[in-house]
């Protein structure tokens, strides 16, 4: 099923800017991630080849680690490449979130690709694909605590290399499934080689 976002609430969701602005929970964490993220020019020039004529959008939650920890650099990304994006809350579009779940869960971020009408043409998350893996096959056996330590420590040793280089390889999948499309948005399957846990 291809899903298509409503103007309205594509029009009314907002920038990143404004999104960080409005963080509640780990407010000090979302700035200092946002303020020390860096993208290297080869990737913001893939992007702007890339996304012609597409845009972003995530669904995050202030109080979400993945979030604090992807959403900022994607936003980095977006914004040095002139690529819009907006942010949703999660809990407030249950139904875009019911689209988008990863093993039956609400798990976020999740970051769409979409044409100029706003359909989507792939999607990404809920947090880089090494995460992930560790956190399916050891991290749901650590306690929560432990477990955000862990992979408060991988993301800061990543320094958002492989959310850039994911959310990247979605885009460019993106278009090459607007070259042919098909019946659903293509998800995120990425692998990425780096420094496990």
């Amino acid at each position: 099923m291809t899903w298509t976002i409503d103007s309205a609430r594509y029009a009314a969701a907002p920038t990143f800017t404004a999104y960080l602005g409005a963080v509640v929970k780990h407010a000090e964490l979302w700035h200092g991630v946002y303020r020390t993220s860096t993208v290297e020019s080869g990737a913001v020039d893939r992007l702007r080849r890339a996304a012609v004529g597409f845009r972003l959008l995530v669904l995050s939650e202030d109080w979400c680690g993945d979030c604090v920890s992807v959403v900022p650099v994607a936003a980095r990304l977006a914004e040095q490449a002139g690529v819009d994006l907006r942010v949703l809350a999660r809990d407030a579009n249950e139904d875009i979130i019911d689209a988008h779940l990863t093993s039956g869960t609400r798990s976020i971020p999740v970051v769409m690709v979409l044409d100029a009408d706003l359909r989507e043409l792939a999607w990404w998350g809920p947090r880089p694909s090494v995460v992930q893996r560790w956190y399916r096959n050891e991290g749901l056996l650590i306690a929560g605590p432990e477990r955000g330590r862990r992979k408060r420590a991988w993301y800061a040793r990543d320094r958002g290399r492989t959310t850039v280089a994911e959310v990247l390889d979605t885009v460019e999948r993106a278009g090459r499934s607007a070259l042919r499309p098909s019946s659903r948005p293509v998800d995120s399957v990425t692998t990425t080689k780096n420094p496990e846990f």
